[in-house]
């Protein structure tokens, strides 16, 4: 057991508390709905980032880089001003959602590099311009641009023109779990010497401000110089600061309050406000510092010059009171912390022969690690308002999540990208526990049974979807991601956690009856579900009414449901093994799934079936009131999806549930239309295994025959999510008269403001799904056999098995990362500054998704969230899974 892992027994056992603090700041807290107090429900305009040096937040904090500990009391993170720029660069920026062609994009370079589960070492640069930071032109000029035009990014302008920027590495290492090292390092990669300010910040989370209670926590400089930290709900601590090649940095105070008078013209409750710190390093404004060096929010100003090509170091230290010389041990902890880091990898990637794709996979779960933040959010608080404050306006108890008042969330959970999405979505955190579950399974299963904790799940058994609309629907893959977080847990440490697996299960249970009694409209096992995480990828938006009237029989919405009860089978079978009681759950689930199949397959009563036999794929069905029923013939992942409803029992599994087996053949044997719509029970296949599909052999070569093929769906990186042929056939719906509507292959940024930002399902590659695919055909290969084979790609002659097809749709995945032939990494698109220059090239983004074309990443660019997914298909594959 190496350090690093120590620790994380010592935290599992409750020995040491290493994660009270971690990254837990969000990247962006201005534009969010927990702060929107407007009577119109427009988060983005109710604070934004021009307002959010000055605006005293309710439910949480922003920063660059910031920690805090586990209830986000108190605070760290440094600031950063160059001389040139109209504001104090204490936050990062980017669009509003209804700003410029795509909106809602952070406009900043920066990576998060490194860190381990307890947050013993974390490392991330951000790149800070020498020129004034084009705020105004990447707000204009995207506002200029039609959504057929591509983003215009930060490295789109001026710039970094020879560059004349700062690498800004920050280093954070734990000497114990309440001792913690901040070190910034400052590259000056410029021709000319050139200055910077540097501000290590500290702050309270404004909790006093709201009526709740009168208590303000307070720092305050020492005798010693050294701020004091003074909080009822922490332990005695003090903020060290280094004084750099003997220059004497000044310690400034203020309170973290918003300033009244510049955000609404009318005087507020203290001339110290959040912005004084800002307002005096760039303006020179000395009247906003608290002369008594005393406040809830502090900064330790550092003035440097750093050469060209050089670099110069600031060095805080946040730990109990009393240290003598907090910096005499400085460089041999971080520098321990930093090696013990690399152990822990080295061993983790145990098996990865390449140090390229060692790289990717580090600074992927580094990504991961960084992207939990502290999300609180009291939903009938909010409703209500604080006594403190003005009432909020009545409209608030008709607009968005009014029907959620049971929510009540304050915890550390995974974010999809702490700037674009800094709030959990329901299926996006179970993709994240994948690869969580890789360095920090605790952490993974706690995430999993947060959100069907009974202060998260509403009472009638939904899981929230995202704070935008609580109430949305996402695809149902909490019970998939239970178990595969199971079966890591069962390969890490030999055994597997029942109590985990039970607990989860019967929280499922409630969300399966809420999919049953909400979603099936006519109670046919057909389901529809808004949105399923798909997007812009049809012709309407599936959340909202349907403009022609009527709704839509989901081949998507059926097909997760088909796969959910699958999922459920087989936890119940688990479970089964030390109780007998979940056999009958199981049998339950199986004959779900086959009445799922029927639905999906036979509806020879309605004429129109989701499967065309003659096209080889699956299609949404519309039902209107005036047209009857008629496929909508998209050849999109919607279609692809029914693959991911299989399951594989192998005989030893069903030599232990007895009673499973009886009613299930006893179901077969009086239900032969149902029994036959799946692969034959009766004939085992490789191993003797039995397999649950909604495909047959015969169906599924016809659906792999469409994704299989260059010209359709697959791309040299992946599975598209529509496939190429709709570029030159688009799909046109008559809407009404003389409106009509079109989907077409976009494989890059969409060119439809359907859904706003940065949404596009229609054509790009995306992680998730693919991941999804290729883990099916492991099973489907499990069931087949090397004897089974399919044309790949369609065309070409050469047919592999389906576990070839699926090593090759991962080394077309993980090649969107690596480097090529050519030296080049497709992610990086055709920018020549990131594919060559020694200081970008091996700093990796991980988008929201890839062009399906080019591999270029877009959307998102930290969401690590679910593209963290190449962390797993980089590692090695067990021969168990």
């Amino acid at each position: 057991m190496n350090e690093e892992q120590q620790r994380q027994q010592e935290a599992r056992d409750g020995k040491a508390a290493w994660h009270r603090f971690g990254p837990y700041v969000s990247d962006r807290q201005w534009g969010t709905v927990r702060e929107d107090y407007s009577p119109d429900s427009q988060p983005w305009t109710y604070t934004t980032h021009d307002m959010a040096r000055s605006y005293a937040y309710r439910w949480g904090e922003e920063a660059i880089g910031g920690v805090c500990d586990e209830h986000q009391f108190l605070c760290l993170a440094p600031a950063f001003w160059n001389g040139q720029d109209p504001i104090l660069k204490e936050r990062l920026f980017g669009l509003s959602g209804p700003e410029g062609n795509h909106g809602e994009d952070v406009k900043e370079l920066y990576y998060y590099l490194d860190s381990t589960p307890t947050h013993s070492y974390m490392r991330m640069l951000y790149k800070y311009p020498q020129h004034a930071f084009p705020y105004d032109w990447l707000v204009q000029e995207n506002a200029r641009r039609s959504r057929q035009k591509s983003e215009f990014e930060l490295l789109d302008t001026c710039v970094f023109r020879e560059n004349r920027y700062f690498d800004i590495f920050l280093e954070y290492a734990k000497a114990g779990p309440e001792d913690l090292l901040l070190q910034i390092t400052v590259h000056n990669r410029g021709p000319q010497e050139a200055p910077l300010h540097v501000l290590p910040q500290v702050w309270f989370r404004n909790t006093w401000a709201w009526g709740y209670t009168t208590q303000v926590p307070q720092l305050r400089v020492q005798s010693d110089g050294a701020i004091c930290v003074d909080h009822t709900s922490l332990p005695a601590l003090h903020l060290y600061y280094d004084q750099p090649d003997g220059q004497a940095a000044e310690a400034l105070f203020c309170n973290n309050e918003t300033n009244a008078q510049r955000l609404y013209d009318s005087p507020g409750t203290t001339p110290y406000c959040k912005d004084s710190i800002n307002d005096y390093v760039v303006q020179g404004q000395r009247a906003g510092i608290n002369p008594e060096r005393q406040g809830s929010k502090a900064a330790v100003h550092y003035q440097l010059n750093v050469p060209a090509g050089e670099s110069r170091t600031v060095r805080v230290r946040l730990a109990a009171p009393g240290l003598a010389d907090p910096f005499a041990d400085f460089a041999a902890i971080l520098n321990q912390r930093k090696a013990e880091a690399d152990t822990y990898y080295q061993e983790l990637q145990t098996g990865i022969d390449s140090p390229d794709a060692r790289t990717v996979q580090r600074q992927a779960l580094a990504g991961m690690l960084w992207n939990k933040q502290f999300y609180y959010y009291d939903v009938a608080e909010w409703l209500r308002g604080d006594p403190a404050l003005p009432k909020p306006p009545d409209s608030r108890w008709h607009n968005r999540n009014h029907t959620w008042q049971h929510l009540n969330n304050a915890d550390i959970i995974s974010m999809p990208d702490k700037w674009e999405y800094p709030w959990y979505a329901a299926w996006d955190l179970a993709f994240h526990c994948i690869p969580l579950a890789m360095v920090d399974v605790d952490f993974a299963k706690n995430q999993l049974h947060l959100l069907c904790r009974d202060w998260y799940m509403h009472p009638n058994g939904q899981l929230p979807a995202y704070e935008w609309k609580l109430e949305d629907v996402n695809p149902p893959v909490h019970a998939w991601a239970t178990w595969r977080v199971y079966k890591i847990c069962q390969k890490q440490s030999g055994k597997g956690d029942t109590v985990f697996l039970e607990s989860i299960f019967h929280r499922l249970l409630l969300n399966f009856t809420w999919w049953v009694n909400r979603k099936d409209r006519n109670n046919r096992n057909v389901f529809e579900g808004g949105f399923l995480g798909l997007d812009n990828i049809g012709v309407f938006d599936r959340s909202a009414p349907l403009p022609t009237g009527g709704y839509i029989e989901q081949a998507d919405g059926t097909a997760w449901m088909a796969m959910f009860a699958l999922n459920m089978m087989r936890i119940a079978l688990e479970l089964a093994r030390t109780n007998p009681v979940y056999q009958d759950l199981a049998s339950k689930f199986f004959e779900h799934f086959l009445y799922i199949a029927h639905a999906m397959t036979n509806m020879a009563d309605q004429q129109i079936d989701m499967w065309d036999d003659e096209d080889g794929f699956y299609y949404d069905v519309l039902n209107t009131p005036e047209n009857g029923r008629f496929p909508l013939r998209i050849r999109s992942m919607v279609g692809l999806i029914p693959l991911f409803a299989v399951e594989v029992l192998d005989t030893n599994t069903l030599q232990d549930v007895p009673r499973f087996v009886h009613r299930l053949n006893w179901f077969l044997d009086h239900r032969p239309e149902l029994a036959a719509l799946v692969s034959r029970w009766q004939e085992p296949g490789k191993g003797q295994t039995h397999l649950l599909s909604l495909l047959r052999g015969h169906r599924m070569k016809l659906l792999l025959r469409r994704m299989l093929d260059e010209a359709e769906f697959l791309s040299e990186y992946g599975v598209r999510a529509l496939s190429r042929y709709h570029l030159e056939h688009p799909f046109v719906f008559q809407r009404e008269e003389g409106v009509n509507a079109v989907v077409d292959y976009e494989p890059g940024e969409s060119t439809t403001s359907l859904f706003g930002g940065n949404s596009n399902w229609r054509g790009p590659i995306w992680m998730p799904m693919n991941f999804l695919l290729i883990e099916s055909l492991q099973r489907f290969y499990h069931y087949y056999g090397p004897e089974f084979k399919v044309e790949y790609p369609t065309g070409s002659g050469s047919y592999c098995t389906l576990l070839e097809i699926s090593q090759a749709l991962t080394e077309r995945l993980t090649s969107l990362f690596l480097r090529n032939e050519a030296g080049q990494r497709p992610c990086f698109g055709p920018d020549k500054q990131l594919q060559n220059d020694p200081n970008f090239k091996d700093y990796l983004l991980f988008h929201e998704y890839f062009h399906g074309d080019s591999g270029a990443g877009l959307g998102a660019s930290h969401q690590t969230g679910w593209t963290g997914l190449i962390a797993k298909l980089l590692q090695p594959r067990h021969p168990d899974e």
